[in-house]
Order: structure tokens, then sequence, then C-alpha cells
């Protein structure tokens, strides 16, 4: 536990810690990079954030869903959303900002218990205003740190699990992506885990210039094969490109879906949603140990920089975020410290050395000034259009794929896997609150008043942080 304790600082890993920091101006708990002046642009990076912004415009369907927005309107609630993905890395937070994807339905669930119209649009605002400030007191105060540091290692091993475990239900339950794209989504993720996870890819990359290339690209490959593949298929419509910008309706969306124009929501709302503030944060708690791990990996395989995660830095950027949008673009997808998936596809090609990637910052930068740029221009928002539940479920499986093994990781001992196993279905199958339950209750039975410290019976041959 005291190894824990002294990992969770502002580095995630050792090899880093002497290291020198990659430029930036200091700014109290923040480190300012701007492009071009702190870091350079990857332009493989900013390549894929061009068309993975489909996966951000697979959140409209859900808010015309749930809010019954016009596509225009929802269009400029992710406009605005992204434009507050860039205060991360900007800010010092090195990581791909996203969505808070497992609570999704925790949330939609929350909100269709009110009646569609101004109310249920009070409810969102309401929850996520109080996320957001929840977040951030915990970052001004220092106890998202000591929150990260005090967890057991087998809750936090349920939870990174549960997660992954949800994306995966996610997609493949009876309204799940996959009844509608079974072809595409096959084809697609087979191909984006060959390329990020196997091990034949790497030695193929060795030999193949042509292998080099398409290995710095991510997923962009998948993203393209989908949307030739789900025509073919029979899955999807040929895309109809578009030409020009978009024209999302801000008017619209500060009338009729914001404080501006509906007023603040009434106290009681705020209370009601505190709830399923608390079982929100357990997943947002479950991405910050995600990212935490996913840099200290990025720092064994690269001394040469600092890659500085500090939990309360980001906690008071992510809380921002959220209680920013809020007011001005109540967002269902809401405002998370982490997409995993892209993040670990990034750190991948910076483990490979200072060729591959200068700084991380700069990598994951350039991805997020991509994504920007494809919200912006129609032929690229259009030619994804028909394959947005493809994008949705590339990153929900490779998100789950790397929960599950970072929150086996996460665990000292074999007790400590069958706690995370028992915690992880019950976050699945019934929600984050009784998840995090289920993993305190098991942990008092099994540990008692070692409850905090746990056991490492040598299962693992290294202590994991």
């Amino acid at each position: 536990m005291a190894q824990t304790i002294q990992n969770l600082g502002d580095s995630p890993g050792e090899p880093g810690d002497g290291a020198p920091s990659s430029p930036h101006w200091k700014a109290g708990p923040f480190e300012i990079r701007l492009p071009f002046v702190h870091y350079r642009l990857e332009w493989p990076d900013y390549t894929q954030g061009l068309l993975m912004c489909a996966v951000d415009l697979a959140a409209i369907p859900m808010m015309i869903t749930l809010l019954g927005m016009p596509f225009e309107v929802a269009l400029a609630v992710i406009l605005l959303n992204g434009f507050l993905y860039l205060t991360h890395h900007l800010l010092g937070d090195p990581v791909v900002p996203g969505w808070i994807t497992p609570a999704i339905p925790l949330v939609m669930a929350y909100c269709m218990t009110f009646p569609e119209g101004p109310e249920r649009v009070h409810a969102l605002i309401s929850f996520q205003i109080l996320l957001g400030v929840f977040s951030i007191l915990l970052g001004v105060t220092g106890l998202a740190k000591r929150v990260v540091r005090a967890i057991p290692p087998a809750i936090k091993a349920g939870v990174l699990m549960g997660a992954g475990i949800a994306a995966v239900q996610t997609v493949f339950g009876e309204e799940g992506q996959f009844n509608q794209f079974p072809v595409t989504i096959t084809l697609a993720i087979g191909l984006a885990f060959f390329l990020l996870f196997s091990r034949q890819f790497p030695a193929w990359r060795e030999r193949s210039r042509l292998a080099m290339q398409i290995g710095k690209l991510g997923v962009l490959p998948a993203i393209l094969v989908a949307v030739i593949i789900a025509p073919l298929a029979g899955e999807a419509r040929w895309s109809e490109i578009e030409w020009g910008i978009v024209q999302p309706d801000f008017v619209t969306l500060w009338r009729e879906y914001t404080v501006f124009g509906l007023g603040l929501p009434p106290l009681m709302m705020f209370v009601t949603a505190i709830p399923t503030v608390l079982a929100t944060y357990i997943v947002v708690f479950g991405d910050t140990l995600q990212a935490n791990s996913v840099l200290k990996q990025a720092n064994k395989a690269r001394p040469d920089e600092n890659v500085a995660y500090n939990p309360n830095r980001s906690h008071m950027i992510f809380g921002a975020r959220n209680a920013i949008m809020g007011v001005i673009g109540p967002d269902v997808a809401m405002c998370g410290p982490s997409w995993s998936a892209m993040l670990v596809v990034i750190t991948e090609r910076y483990k490979e050395g200072k060729k591959a990637m200068k700084s991380l910052y700069g990598g994951a930068g350039s991805f997020r000034w991509g994504t920007n740029t494809g919200l912006l221009l129609l032929p690229i928002v259009t030619l994804v259009e028909p394959v947005l539940g493809v994008a949705m479920a590339l990153t929900l499986l490779i998100q789950a794929f790397v929960s599950v093994r970072i929150g086996i990781m996460e665990a000292r001992s074999q007790r400590d896997l069958g706690i995370a196993g028992v915690t992880a279905g019950a976050l699945a199958l019934l929600g984050a609150a009784w998840g995090l339950g289920v993993g305190i209750l098991l942990c008092l039975v099994i540990y008692g008043r070692d409850f905090f410290r746990g056991e490492n019976d040598g299962t693992f041959a290294e202590e994991q942080d």
C-alpha cells in the first residue's frame, strides 16, 4: 500500500521520475502547453482524429432519443464538448479525454424517470452541474488523490473489470450495436485488435514499410473498412458526401435546452441527482485508475520524458468541463477524464520511441485537434455518419479489453481476483452503486481489519500500482 501511495503523486511511473518534463509554462497546478510552441503536431494522430470524430458524433442519436433534440442542436453540443476536450493537454493533463461511457445507461435511466421536455432537460442539467462541482471540490482540496490511494486493490480491480464487462454488454446486448452491424463490427474489431494487440503485427511491422505506416494510424484503418463493408453487407447505406462546413443550431440549443432559456433547475432537482452523481463518480474513479495505469506503462517504456499524471489536476479540468457543459449544453455522454481506447492507441505508438512520437502531449493534443477539425468539416461528418454505431462499438470493445487487462493487474492475490470478479459482475448487472457496495462488503468479510491493505500472496511477479 505504501508503494501505491508513493506512485500516485504527480508521476505515474518511477522510470520517468528522473527524466525532464516536456516544455511548458507553469500556472499553479497546471502546466500550459501550446501547439508549435511546446509540442509539435503529430500528423498520424491528427489524421486519425479526423475520422475518429465519428465516435463523438455517436452521442447525437442518444441526445435525440433522450431529449428530443434536433440533429443540428445535438451537433452544437458535440462541438462545444469537443472544444473543451482541448483543455486537458493544454493545461498539462496527458490524456485523451472522452465520455464517461459506462455510466451513460445509468444517467439515461435516471433522466427518463422525468417526463420528456423541460423537466427532463432540467434533470440532466442539475446532474451534470452537480457532478462537475463535486469533481472540482475533490481536485481543489486534494481529496481526489487520497480517494485513488485509499481504495483497496480488490475493489480497484473490480471497478475496472466491471466497466469492461459493461462495455461488452452495451455492444452485444439486445439493443446493442452488434445487432445492427454484425458483419461490419466483426471485421472492423478484428482488424483493430490485430493492429493494436496481436503478437504477429509488431513482427510484420518490423519487416514491412507498409505495415509500419498502417500501424501509425491506430484504429483509423478499421473505420475506413467499416465505411466500405457496412453498405456491402447491407447493414448501412453508402455515405452521401456533402461539401462545406457544418451548421450547428446554437440558438435553439441555448433557448430550449439550457439555463439561459429554461432557467435554473429547482433545488430539489439537485438533491434528487445526488445518488446518480455518486454512482457515476465510481465509474469516473475507474477511468482515473485506468489512465494512471496506462500512463505508468508509457513512462516505463519512455524514460526520456516524465509524463506527469496528477489526479487532482485531472479532477479540476474534467469537473470544470462538466459544470460548463451543464450550463451551456447538457450532454448525456458527460465529460470524462479519459477516452481509454484512444489513450491506449496513442501510448502504444509513443512507446516506440522519439522517432514515432516526440512527446505524449503532442500525440494526445494532435488527436483532439484532429477530432475538432473533423467535426467542422461536412465531408468528414457525412462520410462516417452511416457507421456511427460501428465507431461506438469499436471504442467500447477496445476499452473493454484494456479495462479487464488493467483491472486484473490491479489485484495482489487470488482472493483479490475473486472479490474483483464478483464486484465486476454486480457492477455490470446492477449498476455502479451496487458494484461498489458488493466490493466493500466482500473486503470487510474476507480481510476484516486489513480492509485497506488486503494481501499479496505472490500470485503476481511484481507489485502493480
